[in-house]
């Protein structure tokens, strides 16, 4: 008999496209294939206000078991902002504001609570993804000694709220996605004792041959950077607009900027600055295939798709200096350049842009990288092992 697997996360669904949850649903649907895998999740599909989206109940994802609960109330985002200001500039907070304050996040849903619960006989173990978020800390508290944290953790201003504490040396044991990661959290939790392992993911890349001409389909006719993502201040969007912008002030050069996302800020009005939205996955890859490198301006990422998907196709990355697991990405693979401000931004675009020799042994080595450490038979036999060993 197959073991039973039950997945926690906050939106499961092949409309979210990106971030953990995707990983989330690609884990879901890769260990499917040897264990029988339920999903629960709620029915939100917009993180910001969590809005009941899809219907509740269960239905099947490419052979995953979905079982949806209803967010029991929207985040109040007219209070919730300065909330949020107050307890992270507060050291002195108590455990129970923290846990207010994790509520007042959400997406708060009991019945999904309550289906852990009810279920923790039926079994073998229950794997919570990030941990940031409702489901996961209220979750693993009723299933403490079957509980595997995939925690997606930085250096960020919730990781030191005191809830946390308890969250971190609560599970039966931690999946990490990098040594940065891994790293972070033992110094920040002392929980090294706790059972782990060190996976990241896979990635499934379509032959190239087959992908359309993203040039030609978006009438893309010069040199480009391209930034993949929710275009949000959150991912350091602001700064990359204000960055590009003071570039092309300064270096006469025909470079642009491209992005493909769902935008949540407004984009610069600049004939050199091209969103175009929402792409499917086979768009996304023709336009990669194309650019010149990928840029990623975030501080806070805990492994980032988009920059393992670069390497693949053999493109140089440019990203933040702030975080510390793109740095490492950088500089173990020797595939990428960051950069801290404005300045170096402009010199490490510069460099790239004007070195196609550069981007080319970047990209190979890059490419090298992925092949050593992100191939799916070799993460499904540590994974695999790891949850057969538990």
């Amino acid at each position: 008999m197959k073991k039973k697997l039950c997945f926690v996360v906050q939106r499961y669904g092949v409309e979210i496209n990106g971030g953990a949850e995707a990983y989330t649903r690609i884990y879901a649907e890769k260990l499917a294939q040897i264990y029988d895998v339920t999903a629960v999740s709620t029915c939100a599909l917009d993180y910001q206000e969590w809005k009941n989206y899809y219907p509740e109940g269960m239905c099947e994802i490419n052979g995953v078991t979905v079982r949806r609960f209803k967010v029991d109330y929207q985040r109040d985002n007219s209070t919730f902002g300065e909330a949020t200001g107050k307890i992270f500039n507060n050291p002195n907070h108590t455990v129970q504001q923290a846990y207010d304050w994790v509520k007042a996040q959400g997406p708060v849903s009991e019945g999904a609570i309550e289906f852990i619960k009810e279920n923790k006989d039926n079994y073998d173990l229950f794997l919570f993804f990030t941990y940031l978020y409702y489901p996961t800390v209220f979750g693993i508290d009723a299933v403490k000694d079957k509980a595997i944290l995939c925690p997606f953790c930085h250096d960020e201003p919730p990781v030191y709220l005191k809830c946390f504490d308890e969250l971190f040396n609560a599970p039966k044991a931690i999946i990490y996605n990098t040594e940065e990661e891994e790293e972070f959290v033992h110094k920040r939790f002392k929980n090294d004792k706790i059972p782990s392992i060190l996976t990241g993911i896979g990635l499934d890349i379509p032959p190239l041959d087959t992908l359309p001409d993203g040039k030609k389909q978006f009438k893309l006719n010069k040199p480009f950077i391209l930034y993949m993502g929710r275009i949000d201040p959150a991912k350091g969007c602001s700064e990359l607009f204000e960055y590009f912008l003071d570039y092309k002030k300064k270096y006469n050069t025909d470079i642009q900027l491209v992005l493909m996302g769902n935008e949540l800020i407004p984009i610069p009005k600049h004939k050199d600055i091209i969103s175009l939205g929402f792409v499917s996955e086979e768009e996304k890859y023709a336009v990669l295939r194309e650019c010149d490198a990928l840029v990623l301006p975030s501080h806070f990422e805990s492994l980032s798709i988009v920059v393992l998907e670069a390497f693949a196709f053999k493109k140089p990355v440019l990203v933040s200096g702030h975080c510390a697991v793109l740095k490492g990405h950088c500089t173990k693979s020797n595939g990428g350049l960051y950069f801290y401000g404005n300045e170096d931004f402009a010199m490490c675009l510069d460099l790239l842009s004007n070195s196609k020799d550069l981007r080319d042994a970047m990209g190979v080595n890059g490419s090298k990288y992925v092949d050593e450490r992100y191939q799916w038979d070799i993460i499904m036999d540590k994974m695999t092992n790891f949850i057969d060993e538990m």
